[in-house]
């Protein structure tokens, strides 16, 4: 509670530490250190409703569907993050996984805050991409209170669309209008109120595990090997050649000469073992 008796969310409770200021270097850095020590704690906790909405999407992109993130902020910059990263690991098209962000591009560099208070353009921008039921809305919002991906999330529901949110606060109200809530308990930030630090670190490592376990689902990864990753590079060919080497025993030479013919190490494996 506050001085005036009003209920603060998680996000927002005062600091675990006090005269940050007044700190040096290093026990700024090993306080912070303790902090995001507990982040992955409180994403275990959160597996069992992670695995819920994992496997509603995976039935859904099995037949064509998608993952739109709905984000303000620093949510919605991881969110576009995540979404940039799936084509070039997994190999997929980039109409798979598709972050929006309150504010659009601009608000990837620079703070658009007063476009998170629009509960209607989440929807607006998701019929854009004629958003149908076979596809999946995630609301990431620390705090659960972003007007922006609330009201994405109520009218995706409202049409039949499957809604899952991640969070950080307890009870929250984007929880409460989702079917699949995530909610990663971190605590009260070490800087008061800066959902950059503990809550996106818990978000990032939600979006990863949400996207992997999807992809690895529907095939794009053989063993434990990224085999239809984009050739975007010489880092990629040269990671590309050597699980082909070890797949198929030959000189590496020959799986680099296969692996630019056919373009992708599973191509080139599907060969050798159909």
């Amino acid at each position: 509670m506050s001085k005036s008796g009003t209920k603060i969310s998680v996000t927002e409770s005062p600091s675990n530490f006090d005269n940050l200021d007044a700190m040096t270097v290093e026990e700024l850095l090993v306080h912070i250190n303790e902090e995001d020590s507990k982040v992955h704690l409180a994403v275990k906790e959160a597996i069992p409703q992670i695995r819920n909405l994992v496997e509603q999407i995976e039935a859904r992109m099995k037949k064509g569907g998608r993952v739109f993130y709905l984000g303000a902020g620093t949510s919605g910059r991881l969110g576009v993050l995540d979404a940039s990263e799936v084509p070039p690991t997994f190999g997929v098209p980039d109409n798979m996984v598709i972050g929006l962000i309150a504010g659009g591009d601009t608000a990837l560099r620079k703070s658009v805050e007063a476009a998170e208070d629009n509960p209607e353009k989440a929807w607006a921008t998701l019929q854009g991409f004629n958003i149908n039921k076979n596809d999946a809305v995630i609301g990431i919002a620390a705090s659960g209170t972003t007007p922006y991906v609330i009201g994405g999330i109520i009218h995706a529901r409202s049409n039949g669309i499957l809604t899952g949110c991640i969070t950080c606060n307890p009870v929250s109200e984007i929880a409460q209008v989702t079917e699949y809530p995530v909610e990663a308990i971190v605590g009260p930030e070490f800087v008061t109120g800066s959902t950059r630090l503990k809550a996106g670190t818990a978000q990032k490592m939600i979006l990863n595990m949400i996207t992997t376990t999807l992809m690895i689902k529907l095939g794009r990864v053989k063993g434990n090997k990224m085999v239809n990753m984009q050739l975007t590079n010489k880092k990629l060919i040269e990671r590309g050649t050597r699980m082909i080497v070890e797949e198929l025993q030959i000189s590496n030479d020959e799986a680099r000469r296969l692996l630019l013919i056919h373009g992708s190490v599973k191509k080139v494996i599907e060969i050798f073992h159909p």
